[in-house]
């Protein structure tokens, strides 16, 4: 096979492992969730270069990608991350407490089940 210039975009973005199989990111193509350089994408067989930027939304966080190189394979880890730059704006503060994080209402496990006392302190605590 030639080395060509351009590579299908659900195809570079499975190489480059946003995505756990191409037709995942097949569908993502089509559902319009994909820009490369500004310019929606509905299809999957756009091609893609060296130099686009494209920009997605995964989750929560919004990922801005430049492409560095076009995958011939997918590869390990380390070999997708030489794919592309990753120049998305840094994740937004989770809003909540600072402790709930620390801290779940679960009890510990083999613990057994909780006292008349637990219950009521836990009853307190839940506010019922």
């Amino acid at each position: 096979m030639s080395a060509s210039k351009d590579v299908r975009v659900d195809k570079w973005l499975w190489y480059a492992r946003f995505f756990k199989s191409r037709s995942l990111a097949t569908q993502f193509c089509q559902a319009g969730k994909l820009r490369i350089d500004g310019t929606i994408v509905k299809k999957a067989h756009h091609s893609v270069r060296p130099g686009e930027v494209l920009t997605f939304a995964r989750g929560h966080q919004v990922r801005v990608i430049k492409v560095l190189a076009l995958g011939t394979r997918r590869g390990p880890a380390p070999e997708a991350q030489s794919l592309y730059e990753d120049m998305s704006p840094p994740a937004p503060p989770r809003k909540g407490k600072p402790g709930a994080a620390a801290k779940p209402m679960a009890r510990e496990p083999g613990s057994g089940r909780p006292t008349k006392r637990e219950r009521r302190q836990l009853d307190k605590l839940i506010g019922e």
